[in-house]
């Protein structure tokens, strides 16, 4: 972390989480961020799911909502990032305060509620991007046919992505996560994959789990999953469960990010990585070099970080992508694609 970002990062913990995370992108938007690019050698350059990566650290959603620093962003040190969630209206999200700095755990809380500028103005913004550039879905709060939102989005933003994420998993928008049960997973990724294919050219569609489900919902997922016609999964979103917290705001409502979700996450992608043959990337307290290969090799073909860069600095993508390239050359591995469930049994 260079001295300029340190103390930008000081700075941004004087105000309110959501304050600086506003304070941040704009930031971006005016040039402060890293300019390196995405790091890569022979070793982390893969592909998952048809998308060749430089690296395969990415962004997650929730950082860039509405796709307003691409740019910055892609020139930040990861292989690919994921913005959103889009749904098809604009909508406010939940009342704030809705987002907790939970410092002693490394960790975050939030329920924004899918707020967002909705589709429209989202696609517009998408359109010429550089670098891999995937779009979480996601249906309006008071919409009467959820399932139908996720393919409206895809319809009207496909086109101008590399990839789409079916966002089911988010904690925050009441009775989202019941669509994760097997015969209301099935019918929306019918859906989903109906619009994917009436694209001019149709891209990859993930799915995106939660780390909560138990074994037989996971293995229900995995079903539905083998024989949808998506791409590939991304384990996991954000938890429910407060165990072992210690920061002043764990009573908060919300979905936990950050470091208290590794194992958990890292579990739930282990047991999904074994039913499916499917590209998964994993999501859930990466803050390292070493948890990033982790997760690999529990099952992942790739990993995604938002939370930890709460605590490192968006310098983190690239610390993370040379780390993780030194320990793939430390075990005698290739390609990180050699490394994917080498150590699976770990997990399971």
């Amino acid at each position: 972390m260079t001295l300029l970002e340190r103390s930008g990062m000081r700075i941004m913990r004087a105000f309110d989480p959501e304050r600086a995370h506003g304070l941040a992108l704009l930031a971006l938007q005016a040039g402060l961020g890293p300019r390196g690019g995405p790091v890569t050698s022979d070793r982390l350059r893969t592909t998952i799911a048809g998308l060749d990566l430089p690296n395969p650290v990415g962004l997650a959603a929730g950082f860039d909502k509405n796709a307003v620093a691409l740019a910055p962003l892609a020139r930040s040190g990861f292989g690919f990032i994921e913005v959103g969630a889009a749904t098809p209206l604009p909508q406010p999200g939940n009342p704030r305060p809705r987002l907790f700095r939970l410092t002693q755990d490394r960790a975050a809380i939030n329920r924004f509620g899918f707020n967002n500028d909705g589709m429209d103005a989202i696609a517009d913004r998408l359109k010429g991007h550089s670098g891999i550039v995937g779009l979480n879905l996601g249906a309006n709060k008071t919409s009467d046919d959820r399932a139908g939102d996720f393919a409206r989005v895809l319809t009207r933003c496909g086109a101008d992505v590399d990839f789409a994420t079916v966002n089911v998993s988010s904690p925050n928008t009441e009775r989202l996560r019941d669509l994760q049960g097997k015969a209301a997973l099935r019918a929306l990724l019918e859906r989903v994959v109906a619009a994917n294919a009436a694209l001019p050219s149709p891209i990859p569609v993930f799915l995106k789990i939660a780390p909560d489900l138990s074994l037989a919902e996971i293995d229900d997922v995995a079903e539905v999953a083998n024989t949808a016609g998506i791409a590939g999964l991304i384990a996991t979103n954000t938890t429910l469960d407060r165990t072992g917290l210690q920061g002043t705001h764990a009573g908060e409502a919300g979905g936990l990010s950050g470091q208290p979700l590794f194992e958990k996450s890292t579990r739930v992608l282990a047991r999904i990585s074994s039913l499916t043959d499917l590209p998964i990337i994993g999501v859930g307290g990466v803050g390292s070099a070493e948890q990033a290969y982790q997760k690999i090799r529990a099952g992942a073909s790739a990993v995604q970080l938002y939370t930890a860069l709460v605590y490192g600095g968006l310098s983190l993508a690239s610390d993370i992508a040379q780390g993780l390239d030194a320990l793939l050359a430390r075990d005698g591995f290739a390609q990180v694609s050699d490394a994917v469930g080498a150590g699976r049994a770990d997990w399971t």
